[in-house]
């Protein structure tokens, strides 16, 4: 029988592919409500397996779109570490209690976007952080953690990086590069787990049209809207990211 079979599973699904769109369209951290979206109607490994593929398609259009701007620096060391965060994530997969960590990393994402609309609010100008390249490097082990865990590496990425007041567009570049090569990182251990049965294939396919053009769309959009609204935008994706990720990992 089809994953996609059952009307409410795929109902779910489809707002899944359209949050990870809006993701990979430079909307940073709000895919990582995908995962979690689709566990409600899926085993959690099949529901991570299944998006995994669509998130590599939509990287590929991702880059494309923003080829031109990003930042060699922060990928260089940002990295290093995402590299050792999924391999710590694919090593202590069966280890980890998921629900908490998906509470923590929603209570720090909370906390910072908070932070980050206070200090910046009615307008303020706010000097861009110049912390050393190794505090990316630590980021960059969160993310890959969280990403290998459950594709939630957005949030990880946006702490350090969005202080930084990259231009926007740099930010969406930068952010677009870095997970396409997390992504490819992880396939090998999810190919090492059996995560790839058929079924799991043709639903990742099938879905693969409406994640094409969700991505498209919000790449489009973004382009159209000047930096301090596009921060605004991620800083309060931030807040209601960082809620629904702590009350999920408490009632979970």
């Amino acid at each position: 029988m089809s994953i996609l079979a059952d009307p409410l599973t795929l109902a779910v699904l489809i707002v899944a592919v359209i949050l990870l769109g809006m993701a990979k369209g430079g909307l940073a951290g709000v895919g990582a409500l995908a995962t979690p979206l689709a566990a409600l109607v899926l085993p959690p490994a099949t529901a991570a397996a299944l998006l995994l593929p669509i998130l590599i398609v939509q990287d590929v259009i991702s880059v494309w779109s923003f080829r031109k701007t990003w930042d060699g620096w922060i990928i260089g060391w940002m990295l290093p570490g995402a590299a050792a965060g999924v391999a710590a994530g694919y090593y202590y997969a069966d280890r980890v209690d998921e629900a908490q960590l998906m509470a923590a990393l929603g209570a720090i994402t909370l906390a910072f976007g908070l932070y980050r609309l206070w200090v910046e609010r009615g307008g303020r100008i706010v000097a861009a952080s110049r912390s050393p390249g190794w505090v990316g490097t630590l980021f960059g082990g969160l993310m890959g953690f969280t990403s290998q865990i459950a594709h939630a590496g957005g949030p990880p990425f946006q702490m350090w990086v969005t202080p930084r007041k990259l231009p926007h567009l740099s930010f969406i570049g930068t952010s677009a590069i870095l997970f396409a090569i997390v992504n490819w990182m992880k396939v090998p251990a999810y190919l090492a787990l059996g995560a790839f049965p058929h079924e799991v294939i043709v639903a990742a396919l099938l879905l693969m049209p409406l994640a094409i053009v969700a991505t498209l769309l919000t790449v489009r959009w973004l382009k159209r809207i000047d930096g301090a609204r596009f921060y605004v935008i991620v800083y309060g994706l931030m807040v209601l990211l960082g809620a629904k990720l702590l009350w999920d990992g408490i009632a979970g």
